[in-house]
């Protein structure tokens, strides 16, 4: 058995994924002759849905300032010309499938880390293709040639450097980085480009003198954690090479289930507020029911017009996974909840999840619970075999509001991506800190 200091690992990471897939889908499938991504192009969100930020960006766009994560009114100022096209994301996924296919043929072991990227333990090739370098360089260009995108591949003997290689110098190209050439490759980068360093750690790292990655690696670990606490033996881990978090790895099954969505108007009373609530748990509960999971607590989230966050949970007196008690738990937090502030977002949330098992009956609803899984039961395999919209409820029917919803919504339903964990108070990727579950206020 090889031991872990002799794996190699590939990190392959798709080039602006969401153009990228867009434009080879126009090119390579749609014959056109204008090629995105060699004009100033960006894939944007719903401006009209209150979703019109900037999701993936050219190159050329780029050269304008363009940023990922900023509003269509603020790349258009920056360039007057530029093309926005809108997100396909059922496209999306059956790219990243395609994607996956494809490594499998050459990789025993293939860790999908995101929709556009994946991670790949290297045996045996070099016998059969040469270094892991030119292989490396084979795989990328059999992508190009076999699936229309480009992509980097990072090479390393450990995952975490892998993927800071495939950051490198962008687009479709390879680098390595393995511990040996830590010193000469990755310390002298800004600290900004390490693995889950968001602007406010560095913020914090600039506040102690730290600019750049060897500057923090060679950091007093004690005065680095008097500072950062838990994220600073995190990060100085990371500068120096060392893979000890949980990030990169494999998770296990989901520990919750949840969906949140930006309302397309301010909700403004309690009848919407409830439509959207079972809007989000209707694709909470069928991803549960999908996995054969049940949930024993439910909990949901608010944010109102001025941004002011508030949440709450409670335990269920058993694990369900029916659309309608967890929608009527759902409901009665959302009562308890609202201050009558206009929502501008919210979120149902499931915890304490586990395989499904026996259901605790309640003396008077014994027969509910059995009639409500049944229900479900049918309608999944209903849309399972003729689309999610085949079958919706009533109240949906002409309603600004989809029947089935929250986030990213088809690639959530797929299964492609999952939930990051992330470390405690004091950063993440962005350094958003995500509460313990215990209930909140408004603040």
């Amino acid at each position: 058995m090889r031991s872990q200091k002799d794996q190699v690992w590939y990190h392959v990471d798709v080039n602006s994924a969401y153009l990228s897939w867009t434009a080879a889908y126009r090119v390579c499938i749609l014959g056109e002759d204008l090629d995105l991504r060699d004009i100033p192009s960006v894939i944007g969100g719903s401006e009209a849905e209150r979703h019109g930020i900037v999701l993936a960006k050219s190159g050329s766009a780029k050269r304008y300032g363009i940023r990922t994560g900023e509003t269509l009114a603020e790349a258009r100022c920056k360039c007057p010309g530029l093309v926005i096209v809108p997100p396909d994301y059922s496209l999306y996924v059956g790219c990243s499938k395609a994607l996956v296919e494809l490594l499998k043929k050459y990789f025993p072991h293939v860790h999908q880390y995101s929709i556009d990227e994946a991670f790949c333990r290297v045996e045996g090739t070099k016998g059969l293709w040469g270094t892991h370098t030119a292989f490396a360089h084979q795989l990328k260009e059999e992508i190009r040639r076999e699936l229309g995108f480009t992509v980097n591949i990072g090479v390393s003997d450990c995952k975490l450097l892998a993927k800071m290689a495939s950051e490198f110098q962008k687009p479709d190209q390879v680098h390595t980085l393995f511990t040996r050439e830590i010193e000469r490759k990755m310390w002298p980068l800004p600290v900004s480009d390490l693995f889950w360093v968001g602007p406010a750690t560095v913020r914090k790292l600039g506040a102690l003198g730290i600019r750049t990655i060897g500057e923090l690696a060679v950091m007093d670990l004690e005065l680095l954690k008097r500072h950062l606490k838990k994220q600073g033996e995190f990060i100085w881990n990371y500068a120096n090479g060392r893979d000890v978090s949980p990030f990169l790895r494999e998770l296990p099954r989901n520990k919750g289930y949840g969906n949140s969505m930006t309302t397309p108007f301010d909700v403004t009373d309690r009848e919407t507020a409830w439509q959207v609530i079972l809007s989000l748990t209707e694709t909470v509960c069928a991803r549960l029911r999908a996995d054969g999971m049940e949930a024993a607590c439910v909990g949901i989230s608010i944010t109102d017009r001025e941004f002011r966050h508030g949440s709450v949970q409670t335990t269920l007196i058993s694990a369900t996974d029916t659309t309608l008690e967890i929608y009527e738990a759902a409901r009665s937090l959302f009562d308890r909840l609202w201050n009558y502030s206009p929502i501008r977002r919210m979120g149902v949330y499931t915890s304490k999840v586990s395989p499904k098992g026996h259901y605790q009956y309640q003396l008077f609803d014994r027969g509910l619970h059995d009639k409500y899984s049944r229900l479900d039961a049918a309608v999944d395999e209903i849309r399972k075999r003729y689309g999610e919209d085949c079958v919706q409820r009533a109240v949906f029917v002409e309603n600004r509001i989809p029947h089935m919803s929250g986030g990213i919504d088809k690639v959530k339903r797929t299964g492609v991506t999952k939930a990051v964990q992330r470390p405690g108070p004091g950063g993440g990727a962005g350094d958003r800190n995500h509460g313990s579950g215990e209930d909140r206020v408004f603040r």
